[in-house]
């Protein structure tokens, strides 16, 4: 891999990751533009449709969904998609809705998955908030992808919140290589005037708790409700001097985003982990605490 990741922008929330040969697809969505989603009172309008279409996308092995009940983070052609992947990381309340091939994982909780060559990739669900303090939007999830070979290449994905403790928490947890930064400021008036993902200067806020990390921006177009656009982002990290931390993906396309950062947590540090039953009847199997998913020819074996 040497320490990079290939990432492919296929719009909103979505990005295709590969991380030494495993490919996780995050927060799918791959409905046509013009949709309109109705939950209560609230009704989401889809702008823009995919880059590229879910038939026509390399095949991927994982999704990583930070949660499952808005219809901006996954639509209905997102959700006919989850089938593809061997598993579906989540929220727990999000896993015990959906079933299938779904593993609930509770903030800090570490699930392992193998590569193709012999090697193994952590998987950790940080917490995230859809909003202010007090507002239950329901359970969301971030999550740190981190390689065990090359612990200097760690992923995070903020998933759906705001700045708060939460995220600072993962900081002080991990050294973050590349961070994928939910934007965007979404505002929905109908759940009230604030905002319910990361405001650009809350996207500074973070880019400086990340000092090592490269910043991608996602999920601040293709939806109605946001209010920031790209050229806000951009305007606050120039005013911060940190337009040179930004990686802007570029849609349908995919680009190469080196790992810069460094992890030198111990394995005390990482997170507690149960065992789960997952889609099939297949068990995981559990090893000092944590979730593993066997490779394929172990599980014949």
């Amino acid at each position: 891999m040497g320490r990079e990741i290939a990432v492919t922008y296929i719009g909103g929330p979505t990005v295709l990751l590969e991380i030494e040969g495993v490919r996780f697809l995050t927060d799918p969505t791959f409905d046509e533009a013009g949709g309109e989603y109705t939950t209560g009172p609230v009704t989401l309008k889809k702008l823009a449709g995919p880059a590229i279409a879910v038939e026509a996308l390399e095949p991927f092995d994982y999704v990583l969904l930070s949660h499952d009940h808005h219809f901006d983070n996954l639509d209905h052609g997102g959700r006919a998609a989850l089938a593809r992947a061997k598993s579906v990381f989540m929220t727990r309340e999000g896993a015990a809705r959906l079933g299938g091939n779904s593993i609930g994982l509770r903030d800090w909780e570490e699930a392992v998955v193998p590569t193709p060559s012999g090697g193994e990739l952590a998987i950790v669900a940080t917490p995230a908030r859809h909003g202010p303090e007090g507002l239950d939007r329901g359970a969301v999830n971030g999550f740190v992808v981190r390689s065990k070979s090359d612990p200097a290449c760690t992923v995070y994905i903020t998933g759906d919140t705001v700045w708060y403790n939460g995220v600072s928490q993962v900081a002080k947890r991990f050294r973050v290589g590349i961070v994928f930064l939910h934007m965007g400021a979404a505002r929905v008036p109908q759940v009230g005037p604030f905002h319910l993902t990361m405001t650009a200067e809350e996207g500074v806020t973070t880019a400086l708790e990340f000092p090592e990390a490269t910043i991608v921006p996602i999920h601040f177009e293709d939806w109605a409700h946001f209010s920031q656009t790209k050229e806000d982002v951009a305007h606050a990290f120039a005013n911060a001097h940190l337009e040179g931390r930004l990686r802007w993906p570029v849609r349908g396309e995919t680009i190469r985003v080196p790992c810069e950062g460094k992890t030198d947590f111990t394995d005390s540090e990482q997170a507690r982990a149960s065992l789960f039953e997952f889609g099939g009847g297949e068990r995981l199997a559990s090893r000092s605490g944590r979730i593993f998913l066997a490779r394929d020819d172990e599980k014949r074996a």
